[in-house]
């Protein structure tokens, strides 16, 4: 059975959608590793605003790394070495180091994050530039445009 689609008559018929293509062709494509650590949630708050929570159980805010790069979110998480020698007989929070990354869509920013009770919050709002709003083209006048060319005119005429 086959799994991918193919996007080629997409591609022929439409203009500045590469990226999209790209991503929806490696989606089966693991960037992360499938483990599902740590886990999260994305949460769209309204029309414009996102929020992904991560559960980071175990790690301290200095600890986590967050950066955003071009269309790219990426939440890093290193936990510091721990000197102290408790004799564990169950470990059951998962403390190791971890990198998860989010595909943003074009105009997404990352705005403020927050951490509390293991939970990081990081919030995403779409700023379109008023450039790519949409506008009213008003429409001119009767008079059509005079745009024709013309031969240039005889200063002399032949008798």
């Amino acid at each position: 059975m086959r799994t991918n689609f193919d996007f080629t008559p997409f591609r022929r018929s439409t203009v500045g959608f590469d990226r999209l293509f790209d991503l929806l062709e490696t989606g089966t494509r693991a960037d992360t590793p499938t483990d599902g650590y740590p886990p999260f949630d994305i949460v769209r708050e309204n029309e414009d605003s996102y929020r992904i929570t991560l559960a980071v159980a175990g790690f301290a805010p200095d600890e986590i790394e967050i950066v955003a790069q071009q269309n790219q979110l990426t939440v890093t998480g290193n936990k510091a070495d721990q000197d102290d020698q408790r004799q564990y007989l169950h470990r059951g929070i998962a403390t190791r180091t971890f990198e998860r990354r989010f595909q943003l869509a074009d105009f997404i920013e990352v705005g403020r994050a927050g951490f509390e009770n293991g939970l990081l919050s990081i919030e995403l709002k779409r700023v379109v530039p008023e450039a790519m709003k949409p506008r009213k083209i008003e429409i001119g006048g009767g008079h059509p445009a005079n745009d024709r060319i013309e031969a240039p005119k005889a200063e002399h005429q032949a008798a």
